[in-house]
C-alpha cells in the first residue's frame, strides 16, 4: 500500500512545527507523516545526537515499540487516514508511554472531534490554513498535563506562550527554516 498524502504541508504548518522544535529542543524525536518527518530530519541534521524514529503513517502502531521515551511526537497526515480507533491507539499509547510533548497537526479527519483530543488530555493550540483547507493544531505535555481531574485548568502549556511570543512575526522561525535548508 502507498504512502497516504499529508495534507498539512504548508508554509504555516512547517513554520508552526519548526517553533516547537525550536522551543522544545528535543534529543529524541518521533515523527509520523511526510512534514513531520521532514521538519524532524532538518532538525536532526543541525543538532548533534539526535535521535529520530519514524513511523508509517498507513499503521503507526505496527512499529510503535517505545524501547526509549520520545522528548517529542510530531503527527502530520495521519489521523485523516486511519480509522478512529487506531488514531486512539496510537495518541493514547504516545501519551501512555510518557512521550514529554505531543504535537498533531490533523485537517479534515472523519470520525475525529474536538472532544475526541480533549478525551486524550490534548489542547488545541492553533488553527492553520493550507491550499487543502483547515488544518488544527493539538498538543499535549506531560508536564503541563492535568493529572487531577478536580484540580483548576487555567494553566498555560509552553505551546501557548510559544503560540503567542511567535504570532506577530514568523521572522525567527523563517530564519530556522532557511537555515535548514541552506545546510
Amino acid at each position: 500500500m502507498a504512502e497516504m498524502t499529508d495534507n498539512s504541508n504548508s508554509d504555516e504548518a512547517r513554520e508552526t512545527l519548526a517553533r516547537i522544535i525550536e522551543t522544545s529542543s528535543p534529543a529524541t524525536l518521533l515523527s509520523c507523516g511526510s512534514l513531520a518527518t521532514e521538519i524532524s530530519r532538518m532538525w536532526q541534521n543541525h543538532q548533534d545526537g539526535v535521535d529520530v524514529r519514524t513511523l508509517d503513517t498507513i499503521d503507526p502502531n505496527a512499529r510503535l515499540h517505545i524501547d526509549r521515551v520520545a522528548d517529542l511526537a510530531l503527527i502530520t497526515g495521519t489521523l485523516e487516514h486511519l480509522p478512529h480507533d487506531e488514531g486512539a491507539l496510537l495518541l493514547g499509547q504516545l501519551r501512555n508511554y510518557g512521550t514529554h510533548q505531543i504535537a498533531v497537526l490533523v485537517g479534515e479527519a472523519p470520525g475525529w472531534a474536538f472532544t475526541d483530543f480533549i478525551g486524550l488530555g490534548f489542547r488545541r493550540h492553533a488553527e492553520l490554513e493550507n491550499d487543502n483547507g483547515a488544518l488544527t493544531l493539538y498538543t499535549y505535555n506531560l508536564d503541563t498535563y492535568n493529572h487531577n481531574p478536580n484540580a483548576s485548568h487555567t494553566h498555560e502549556t509552553p505551546y501557548h506562550t510559544i503560540h503567542k511570543r511567535y504570532t506577530p512575526s514568523h521572522t525567527v522561525c523563517k530564519q530556522t527554516i532557511q537555515t535548514y535548508e541552506t545546510h
